[in-house]
């Protein structure tokens, strides 16, 4: 989803979104990029419009089971197009306001 520059058959290291919110002057006690997982996580769960699986496959977290992960990746698919529509909407409307 996020290539890195050097080599775009990878993606970007861990640190680098923490590095440039850093760049653009938050402090790390102000943001992190995990917060905007934890913040996303939290509002569409209090949203009540999405299965928690849904929300836990978008997030990408771990399946336990290893032949259950192997085909979990498109699991709620349509679901999950349908929430990040939502989650950009959402996005949209704070900027606006």
């Amino acid at each position: 989803m996020l290539p890195s520059v050097r080599t775009m058959d990878r993606p970007i290291l861990n640190g680098t979104l923490n590095a440039a919110l850093r760049r653009l002057g938050y402090s790390k006690d102000e943001v992190t990029a995990h917060g905007f997982r934890a913040s996303a996580s939290s509002l569409l769960n209090e949203s009540g419009k999405w299965h928690p699986d849904a929300i836990e496959r978008q997030l990408s977290h771990i399946e336990s089971d290893e032949v259950r992960r192997a085909y979990a990746r498109a699991e709620h698919w349509k679901e999950r197009v349908d929430m990040m529509q939502w989650w950009a909407d959402y996005l949209d409307g704070l900027k606006r306001n």
